[in-house]
């Protein structure tokens, strides 16, 4: 039997709950029993802990010899209590990785994430890089990838024809405030033939100078922006300059499947990605949008892709989109993680 460890959450809104809802709500599907409590989310950091413990505690009773245990990760300080308890009930543990904290919020050290990670039986990164890291800095699992995180909504993109020989409209969504991502007020000074539509919280418009180039939503559900979208790419950028992600967040994306990739794709929007960020080749090999190496380059490549260019883009996003609408990057790795380690 697999089965599951569910969690609460905090917030309802992050990305990253949204990520590991949806996985959940996968599992379930798949018929994986959970043996924690219901899913819930909970403000109040308190009645937080004591319910993830008593589900923790739960999961001792739950589990059966020969059992396979999905672990979202991190799962704080009861990670590997929870790996423990497992193992000494002769189940085998499968950890998907969401963030890992020796990285962006550096709360880890490099080799205190790795211990804890050794003691699952297989890891499934986000992507081949993420993979690699693992092992160069020891970790002893067997392991797989992601490829991309899954986006389940009811709602559908509309799937809207350009109008031939529009300008294109690069559609951003986000942290908007200069702190996190001060190349939105950098970029304006190279685009001459494009703009942008920027959706999320934080946005200094006067710190703007040519407001042509943009043009401010505001933050939205992410059901109603797969629904209502103006744009005809999403960016996927982070950090301060222009030429490169940088910063602790711009670095990750080394590493990292932003979760925004995904919610671009339910969009129905082809992807501009650094070209250094780990999801490049994802989006180079799939066909689904185009790597840049610095922003200061997207008004000249933008301006050569042909309207037929950029139709056989969008109906490669059509395809990846139906994917993650099942579930089908999550499903694929738990049969490879379940039949490595049976």
């Amino acid at each position: 039997m697999i089965c599951y460890l569910s969690k609460n959450y905090k917030g309802t809104h992050s990305a990253g709950n949204k990520a590991k809802t949806d996985i959940e709500k996968i599992m379930s599907d798949l018929g994986y029993r959970n043996v924690g409590l219901p899913q819930s989310t909970y403000t109040n950091s308190i009645l937080s802990f004591v319910v993830t413990l008593v589900g923790v505690l739960k999961s001792f009773f739950s589990l059966h010899r020969g059992d396979y245990l999905v672990l979202q990760y991190p799962l704080k300080k009861y990670y590997t209590l929870v790996c423990c308890i497992a193992h000494v009930k002769g189940c085998k543990v499968i950890t998907i990785i969401h963030d890992l904290g020796s990285f962006r919020r550096q709360k880890l050290t490099v080799e205190q994430e790795i211990k804890r990670l050794n003691h699952s039986d297989y890891v499934i990164a986000h992507n081949s890089s993420m993979l690699n890291w693992l092992v160069e800095k020891g970790c002893k699992a067997q392991m797989g990838s992601l490829q991309l995180f899954d986006y389940l909504s009811q709602t559908q993109a509309t799937w809207q024809k350009r109008s031939s020989g529009a300008p294109y409209k690069v559609l951003y969504a986000g942290g908007l405030a200069s702190r996190k991502n001060n190349f939105l007020y950098e970029v304006e000074k190279y685009i001459k033939s494009y703009s942008f539509v920027l959706y999320g919280n934080g946005f200094e418009a006067d710190k703007i100078q040519h407001k042509a180039f943009f043009e401010y939503k505001g933050f939205i559900p992410s059901d109603s922006l797969i629904a209502s979208a103006q744009g005809d790419f999403g960016l996927v950028w982070d950090g301060d300059s222009v030429d490169e992600c940088s910063g602790n967040f711009g670095e990750y994306l080394r590493y990292n499947n932003p979760h925004k990739t995904s919610l671009y794709i339910r969009c129905g929007l082809p992807v501009i990605i650094w070209e250094k960020a780990a999801l490049a080749s994802f989006v180079s090999q799939h066909q689904i949008g185009i790597c840049v190496s610095s922003l200061r380059h997207l008004d000249d490549i933008l301006s050569n892709i042909s309207e037929d260019e950029y139709a056989q883009m969008k109906e490669k996003v059509r395809m990846v989109n139906d994917k993650l609408m099942s579930g089908a990057f999550l499903k694929e790795a738990l049969n490879q993680a379940v039949q490595l380690i049976s």
